[in-house]
C-alpha cells in the first residue's frame, strides 16, 4: 500500500512550489490527496502556463494526466467535501503540506477556523499530532504573521518559508523551486535527488 500525503495549495504566490512538490510526490510513488483553494486556482492560472479547470473531478483528471499519475494515485477534494478522508482523524494521512500557504490560511489554521476542507485537514493534523508542514510566501511578514508562525511551531507544525538558498549557485527558476521542494521532501523523509544534502560531497 502506498504512503499517502495530503497536499493543499492556497492563494499565496508560489504555485510552482506546490505543483513541483505534487509532481515529486507522484514520482516517489506516494498517493496524494490534493486540495486547491479558489484563490490558488487564480494564482496557478496567473503564474503558470496551466489553465486549471474549475471542478475537483476535472482538476483530478487534468493533474493526473499532466504528471502521469497511476490509477487512483491522485485524488482532488473540493473545499466543502466534508466526507473526504482528510476531514477526520480516523482517515487522514499522517503527513500534510500546505504549499504555498497564504497568510490567510496561516491565520485560519493557527486559530482553528476550519471553514473549509483545507483548514479542517490542517486542524486534524494538529489535533492528531501528525506532521504538518506550512510553506508561507510573503514579504515582509507582519507581527500577526510571525505570531501565527510561532504559535503553529509551538503546536508541532514545521514552517518552511519559500526562501531558496543560493549556495548551490542556481541558474534557473526551476532550480530555485527545487531547492525549496527538496527541503520539504527531506522533512517528509522522502528520498529526493533534487538537491544534495549538506555535506554529501564530503562522504
Amino acid at each position: 500500500m502506498r504512503e499517502t500525503v495530503s497536499l493543499a495549495l492556497t492563494g499565496a504566490s508560489g504555485a510552482q512550489y506546490g505543483l513541483r512538490l505534487l509532481q515529486c510526490l507522484l514520482m516517489a510513488d506516494k498517493q496524494v490527496f490534493v486540495m486547491i483553494s479558489r484563490a490558488a486556482q487564480i494564482v496557478i492560472n496567473t503564474e503558470t502556463d496551466l489553465k486549471l479547470p474549475g471542478t475537483p473531478s476535472e482538476q483530478e483528471a487534468f493533474l493526473a494526466q499532466l504528471y502521469s499519475a497511476k490509477e487512483g494515485q491522485l485524488r482532488v477534494f473540493g473545499r466543502e467535501q466534508w466526507m473526504a478522508p482528510v476531514a477526520s482523524g480516523s482517515g487522514a494521512p499522517s503527513k500534510m503540506v500546505v504549499c504555498p500557504c497564504s497568510t490567510g490560511s496561516l491565520s485560519a489554521i493557527a486559530t482553528g477556523a476550519s471553514n473549509n476542507l483545507i483548514e479542517r485537514a490542517a486542524d486534524v493534523a494538529l489535533k492528531e499530532r501528525r506532521q504538518l508542514i506550512l510553506v508561507p510566501r510573503e514579504a515582509p511578514y507582519s507581527e500577526i504573521h510571525l505570531e501565527h508562525m510561532l504559535k503553529l511551531t509551538r503546536m508541532g507544525a514545521v514552517v518552511i518559508p519559500a526562501s531558496p538558498g543560493f549556495y548551490n549557485k542556481p541558474t534557473t527558476v526551476e532550480e530555485m523551486v527545487d531547492f525549496v521542494v527538496a527541503r520539504i521532501l527531506n522533512q517528509l523523509n522522502i528520498e529526493q535527488a533534487l538537491m544534495p544534502r549538506w555535506g554529501d560531497d564530503l562522504i
